[in-house]
């Protein structure tokens, strides 16, 4: 096992190639301002280029560098759990690979962290490089899943921050499949504090993160921590109820009192439409806590590990 450090840094990695020499860089001369007993722990998901082969190169020369490598990709909230699986500093930074959250402002995370905070958040003032429609759904979802929830994610914050070890050590007692990081972190209700600060657009490379996976992420979060959406599947179908038995009652009033007879194709048809729309979102809604659940009953290791070089007891989750 390795030996207690000071700060671990977590580091995943898709695709960086091109700036894993600068991140090393920006990240060893912002480090070395707080101590020299650290460790960078870079894990590589799967990454198409050469990425692996200049952290092992990084690794050769410097023994504070780590590295994961899996056997594929498995996904950005996976691969950083596999870090905090086998970090050992006395607090944990999680920073992207990008670049585009500055490694300059780790000292700042650890100071506030050092005013007895268990949690420091790295909260973004500006989000340079972002699409309209990308700030928009990430403001919006933010504000969605604080209503449908009993605790508080920060607005606009993301994996960026610094935690002390026993935050990280609950964490890893979490073991549910879909993960959502920084809302289990909330949920554990540790103290917190934030730092602000302006996000840097991407220098080089694109974004790993498709809507697709964004959207995706949502779901997870929010069928992770709460049940709002049951509840709203199961209102809607009362007033539907409720609805198509007001319907009967006028069609039988309408028959036998007033003498006329309720027709209509138009309206049956899209009164049958908004029917079966709803009955689709529903089995949807319930389909994907069922989904959770069968992930989390087939109990699969969360990622393979192809490589590395931190010795351990094991890797097997």
């Amino acid at each position: 096992m390795k030996k207690l450090k000071e700060i671990s840094v977590i580091i995943p990695i898709y695709n960086e190639s091109a700036i894993i020499l600068e991140l090393y860089e920006r990240l060893t001369k912002s480090l070395s301002g707080i101590t020299n007993v650290y460790e960078l722990i870079f894990v590589n998901d799967g990454s198409n280029d050469d990425s692996i082969q200049k952290i092992k190169l990084l690794s050769d020369k410097d023994q504070n560098v780590y590295y994961i490598d899996f056997n594929r990709n498995f996904g950005h909230q996976i691969a950083i759990s596999a870090g905090l699986k086998q970090c050992a500093g006395k607090c944990v930074v999680i920073i992207d690979g990008d670049l585009q959250d500055p490694p300059e402002l780790i000292p700042e995370l650890y100071k506030e962290y050092q005013k007895g905070f268990e949690v420091v958040y790295a909260q973004r003032n500006k989000r340079k490089g972002e699409t309209f429609l990308k700030k928009i759904t990430a403001k919006c979802f933010y504000r969605i899943l604080e209503k449908i929830t009993n605790f508080t994610i920060p607005f606009d914050s993301g994996d960026f921050r610094i935690m002390d070890k026993k935050v990280v050590s609950e964490l890893n007692n979490m073991s549910e499949q879909n993960k959502f990081l920084r809302g289990q972190v909330a949920w554990l209700g540790f103290s917190h504090s934030s730092v602000k600060y302006d996000r840097d657009s991407r220098e080089l490379g694109s974004s790993g993160y498709s809507y697709g996976k964004m959207f995706r992420l949502a779901f997870d979060a929010i069928t992770g921590f709460s049940d709002k959406p049951l509840l709203f599947v199961s209102r809607m179908g009362l007033i539907i109820s409720l609805l198509s038995f007001c319907i009967i009652i006028f069609a039988v009033f309408s028959y036998f009192v007033l003498d006329q007879t309720v027709t209509g194709w138009t309206s049956l048809i899209i009164s049958s439409a908004f029917i079966g729309g709803i009955q689709l979102i529903s089995v949807g809604i319930i389909g994907e806590y069922i989904a959770r659940i069968n992930k989390d009953i087939k109990k699969r290791p969360l990622y393979i590990v192809k490589e590395t070089n931190i010795a351990s007891e094991g890797d097997e989750d």
